[in-house]
């Protein structure tokens, strides 16, 4: 099979697995890979034992290929879809996320559940299974498994906000009222006692899966050329798309020094594996248009796999954290082996695809300090949901006695890397806070960006639009309603 890539370039899709039934990857058959591992996880309420596991194997192609449970369905192979969606649980709770970028090691330890895990032993329908079947949620039947298990995660929750919990799973022929009437007339049913899973109690099975930011350290340094492992949202791209191999490969999610979050009188701190949907919760009291930006980063199930550290330490010029924790003023602290260094974030992006960070060196957190709130976290994509920025702008400026005492204004997708508006921030800064200081301030946008034409906006629409959303912080601090949600006629 054959498909093409965004670039045009023509590639043989892989095959992961060979014909016979052994369940080993055919590719790896060449060399002995250096982060192969033993995991145990349970699946359906049944305990799995894999060993030699191929690091970069998705639950997808291993539930298909090797488990023949072909409910769950295979369509972007990018976490787009949520056609894919599986159900996992973990000390933290149950998670809907997308089984076509996790890899394998990624499940050690925890519970899957699969659309053929979500009905009873006895075959009893889960409650979200007959509401889909008495509403009418489903035709042609592609998405149905990925809506049903992002709806059994979600009511094994206790969520209601049936919109935001289904933005990440797609659906063609049915339309979503019917999908989200079934996802309401559950809300009060009990969770079935058989989707109640506990994870299982495992020891590390391998140096590549280490348990805490000091085993990280110490298997990183001996092995600096590595491929770190967080959420895998992009990393499992590389794999499903670009077709890369990856060895070896060190997974961070066993990691839980790496998941705290410390909220003080003087500082917020994000370790580097907090995902992004606790990340969204934390700051919907600290600061809520940061919060907002959240929930329309990607979908539930991306981020609950995305974490904050990868999403800065990728150094994706149109990532929407950096920006928002550069307004901030935040501080990036690495670690290698036992030293560790700290620096403002603004200074960890030197260039398009380039980081300073240093061999076998990881992000281990990133804080701010606590401060009143005025920032606004602006994204403008071409969806509203689940898309990719065309422009990310972040505004945090002081004013005191009518006057702009200071200004830290960043923005993605503007430039090779997240930036600062330092022009612009010196144009508001010593003067009156009013409408005339922006827009005299607005042509200081061409002194600090050049941006790019590219398919998902012009140079001269980012540049005009990056203008436009300080003139929007302007009128929102002056109690103006600005969000087009907002506005009604």
């Amino acid at each position: 099979m054959h498909f093409l890539t965004s670039d045009g370039k023509l590639y043989a899709r892989r095959s992961f697995y060979v014909a016979s039934k052994e369940g080993t990857h055919g590719r790896n058959r060449v060399r002995r890979r250096v982060s192969r591992m033993n995991i145990t996880f349970l699946l359906n309420g049944e305990t799995v034992e894999l060993a030699d596991v191929d690091p970069t194997a998705t639950l997808l192609d291993w539930l298909r290929e090797d488990r023949d449970l072909t409910g769950t369905k295979e369509g972007c192979n990018e976490g787009d879809c949520g056609a894919c969606t599986v159900m996992v649980t973990d000390e933290r709770g149950h998670k809907a996320l997308n089984s076509c970028i996790l890899f394998l090691p990624q499940l050690h330890g925890k519970a899957v559940r699969t659309v053929e895990g979500a009905s009873g032993p006895n075959g009893e329908a889960h409650p979200v299974q007959q509401a889909m079947v008495d509403l009418h949620g489903s035709q042609c039947g592609f998405c149905t498994p990925g809506f049903v298990m992002s709806m059994v995660a979600s009511h094994a929750n206790g969520a209601t906000d049936h919109d935001t919990q289904l933005a990440g799973n797609l659906c063609r022929c049915t339309g979503y009222a019917p999908i989200i009437r079934a996802a309401a007339a559950v809300e009060e049913q009990p969770v079935p006692v058989w989707v109640k899973d506990k994870p299982v109690a495992t020891q590390a099975s391998s140096p590549m899966l280490p348990g805490s930011s000091d085993e990280l350290a110490k298997v990183y340094a001996e092995h600096p050329n590595a491929t770190l492992v967080a959420g895998a949202t992009d990393v499992g791209l590389w794999v499903t798309k670009q077709l890369r191999d990856l060895d070896p490969v060190i997974f961070l999610n066993r990691c839980e020094d790496l998941k705290e979050i410390t909220v003080t009188n003087h500082e917020v701190r994000f370790g580097a594996m907090v995902d992004m949907n606790r990340m969204g919760e934390t700051l919907a009291d600290l600061h809520p248009s940061y919060s907002e930006m959240i929930r329309r980063y990607a979908s539930v199930q991306v981020r609950h796999a995305a974490t904050v550290g990868g999403n800065i330490a990728n150094g994706s010029p149109i990532g929407d954290n950096p920006p928002a924790l550069i307004a901030l003023g935040a501080t990036l602290h690495l670690r290698k082996g036992d030293e560790r260094r700290s620096m403002p974030l603004d200074e960890f992006f030197i260039d398009y695809g380039k980081q300073d960070r240093a061999p076998g060196e990881f992000v281990e957190a990133v804080s701010f300090p606590r401060q009143e709130d005025r920032l606004k976290a602006y994204k403008l994509s071409k969806r509203f949901d689940q898309d990719i920025s065309a422009v990310c702008g972040c505004f945090n400026i002081a004013v005191s006695n009518g006057t702009v005492a200071d200004a830290r204004i960043a923005f993605g997708g503007m430039s090779g890397i997240p930036k600062r508006a330092t022009n612009v921030e010196a144009g508001l800064i010593g003067k009156p806070w009013s409408l005339e200081t922006v827009r005299a301030a607005l042509p200081a946008f061409a002194d600090d960006f050049t941006p790019m034409s590219d398919m998902r906006a012009s140079a001269s629409y980012r540049l005009e639009t990056a203008k436009a959303m300080l003139e929007r912080y302007f009128l929102d601090d002056h109690g103006e309603i600005t969000n087009v949600l907002e506005v009604k006629a």
